[in-house]
């Protein structure tokens, strides 16, 4: 595989891709019982390379759980510049996730598969000491990588500034203390903030957020992973914003 190359798994992310960003994918290896006729169509359409393998040669290609028959090389995920992004969040009133300290793959896949499902989302991460977007990341998203834009930085913290001067609201999640959000009033254009869990938003990025907001519960002593919050509160915006 060339080094500007990675693998994406599995039936529904690869029919997901060919219909999003079918320029993205450089060639396809399907197993020689793989039956999927309208991916197989889809592809042919498309005039996209394919290779005939055995089973064990797709796993030598690409070596996980549930590959379903099909993988497909396709071109090493382009994050955004972020002060384009910014602006393209302005004109498009984008609402952005900034991601602060995420080190699972899955948990990231479901966020930009939740991102794509509510629309009018974007995604800020850091450089370090977070999971960037590999093949397992663009596997759990299942084709939502296609419709969320995402901008590494190298400094969250500062990114959130910058995000706030140029008219965004700063709202960070908290798992007490924080405005109830089935009563309170969001504020917009909003950068919702989401720490890890057991530790949360770190401190540095906490003293410039304009909002805290907490989910109650009134069940278990329990948590929602970082996934399961995000889709809450975002959809939480969506409602707000009118969607």
């Amino acid at each position: 595989m060339a080094k500007n190359s990675m693998y994406l798994y599995g039936k529904n992310s690869v029919f997901e891709r060919l219909k999003a960003d079918p320029a993205s994918i450089r060639q396809v290896f399907i197993q020689d019982n793989f039956k999927a006729p309208d991916i197989i169509t889809l592809i042919k359409s498309l005039k996209i390379p394919v290779k005939h393998v055995n089973d064990n040669e797709l796993l030598k290609i690409k070596r996980a759980d549930r590959l379903q028959g099909i993988v497909a090389e396709i071109k090493k995920y382009e994050y955004i510049n972020f002060d384009y992004l910014l602006n393209k969040g302005l004109e498009e009133k984008l609402s952005f996730i900034f991601l602060d300290s995420l080190n699972d793959p899955h948990n990231l896949g479901s966020i930009m598969r939740i991102a794509a499902c509510f629309s009018g989302f974007a995604l800020v991460i850091p450089e370090h000491s977070s999971c960037e977007i590999n093949e397992t990341v663009i596997h759990v998203a299942s084709g939502g990588e296609s419709f969320v834009p995402v901008a590494k930085v190298t400094n969250l913290s500062n990114a959130l500034q910058k995000a706030k001067k140029a008219g965004y609201w700063a709202v960070g999640t908290v798992v007490e203390d924080g405005e109830n959000i089935n009563k309170v009033s969001l504020p917009f254009p909003i950068c919702l903030v989401l720490g890890t869990e057991g530790r949360g938003i770190r401190y540095g990025i906490q003293k410039h957020l304009d909002m805290k907001i907490t989910l109650p519960m009134a069940g278990a002593e329990l948590s929602f992973n970082v996934a399961m919050a995000c889709a809450i509160f975002s959809h939480e915006i969506a409602k707000q914003r009118g969607e």
